[in-house]
């Protein structure tokens, strides 16, 4: 009678006696072997928790030229950039593939210098939609010296695992976009009595977060404190991109090259500079004479730059890119029924003054705003509306030269 009642697992029909565990669950038993035969299957089928996260960065390899292809669709101009940006990463999919080799190939981290408004975290910000990596941006300015008040660097950690739902093994492969690094210069060559907490400080604790080592990263961000659970993270695959806009670099390039002519001039009779553009010729000597650590440009060999924007660089930012600023305020008119008109010449002027005051890329979107704000508060209103025409005349009536001033750049 005993035998009658016993509880046996679902699955192979085993006793409770017969076995060293059995689970209950709402509508039947499963014993500890068939979870055993369950796991082995699933282990075989490459469809366990850890394999199946990890597959999706060997899947495809995207080649220099598509991944330079998918920039084009968003930024404009900016080759260089470009080109280094889709080496480096078609470089770091190939690192995370390599089979275990005599050689190993070891990673190449970026910075990236370039005026503001020139596309440097557009260019990052694109990439990520490109990736199948998990891919993390983060702000140079919030951190600190550990120790003081502000963010400690390994919290830039923090925001890779969140991207890839703390995935440990997953964040070990990914991609970090760290911006405004120009912000972390050292203040002063002159040793000083206080110590410069947000500056060389944070240079000497981004060190061995670059070169690769075991990090010890808090998950929620912020500032560490004795009783918090740290997850461990090695940074020895996780691509770095930095960069910043180092304003005044120009006129360091500016200095090493006229030094560096002296006695040369038979190279700089055939070599014309572009006094216009002289980020082209940026190097890590440049970088360390704005106040980065030689340890810190030791560990970002790869040195690259964006040109300044001129006027035809901003007239294609209005209307070119898949997300054109132009192209937008259609879609915007386009939802209440009404279809927009743009003028060459209004887009002329627009980037004139985007280039008077010194607006860049960004300063487009205040000129624009400023131009159709009544156009967008007035015409939902109105009923049989169908057409909207931005002239050069009503461009020049609604732009407010005054604001514009307030927003110009020092």
């Amino acid at each position: 009678m005993a035998k009658a009642t016993e509880k046996k697992c679902s699955f192979c029909e085993r006793a409770e006696s017969e076995v060293n565990i059995l689970f209950t669950g709402a509508k039947g038993m499963i014993c500890d072997a068939c979870i055993e035969n369950a796991h082995i299957l699933l282990q075989d089928a490459g469809v366990s928790g850890k394999a199946a996260t990890a597959a999706p960065a060997a899947m495809s390899l995207h080649k220099p030229k598509e991944i330079k292809a998918f920039l084009d669709q968003y930024v404009i101009g900016q080759e260089d950039a470009k080109k280094t940006m889709a080496v480096a990463i078609y470089n770091h999919y190939k690192r995370l593939n390599q089979e275990d080799d005599e050689v190993e190939i070891d990673k190449s981290n970026i910075i990236m210098v370039g005026e503001t408004g020139t596309g440097k975290t557009l260019l990052a910000k694109t990439i990520a939609k490109l990736l199948q990596v998990p891919f993390a941006i983060a702000d140079a300015t919030v951190f600190t010296e550990a120790g003081y008040v502000g963010e400690d660097v390994e919290s830039i950690l923090s925001r890779l695992l969140q991207a890839c739902n703390y995935d440990v093994a997953l964040a070990e492969k990914g991609i970090v976009y760290i911006d405004e690094i120009d912000k972390v210069g050292r203040k002063s060559d002159n040793p000083s009595i206080t110590r410069d907490v947000s500056g060389e400080g944070v240079q000497q604790a981004m060190l061995k977060l670059l070169e690769g080592s075991e990090v010890l990263v808090p998950p929620q961000g912020g500032r560490k404190h004795p009783d918090q659970k740290m997850v461990k993270v090695n940074t020895q695959h996780i691509l770095f991109i930095c960069g910043g806009a180092f304003e005044g670099i120009d006129k360091m390039i500016a200095r090493r090259m006229q030094s560096s002519a002296i006695g040369y001039r038979s190279i700089t009779a055939t070599q014309e500079l572009d006094r216009a553009n002289l980020l082209q010729y940026v190097n890590a000597q440049d970088l360390r004479s704005f106040g980065l650590i030689p340890e810190l440009l030791g560990r970002l060999p790869i040195v690259t730059y964006l040109n300044p924007l001129d006027k035809t660089s901003l007239k294609r930012i209005l209307t070119e890119p898949k997300n054109a600023l132009i192209k937008q305020y259609k879609k915007l008119f386009a939802l209440e029924q009404i279809a927009l008109t743009v003028d060459e010449d209004a887009l002329d002027f627009m980037v004139e003054k985007a280039i008077e005051f010194q607006l860049g890329g960004r300063g487009l979107r205040s000129i624009c705003e400023m131009i159709l704000r009544d156009a967008m508060y007035e015409l939902p209103s109105e009923k049989g509306v169908t057409t909207f025409h931005l002239s050069l005349a009503y461009t020049k009536e609604k732009l407010q030269v005054e604001k514009l001033q307030s927003q110009k750049t020092a």
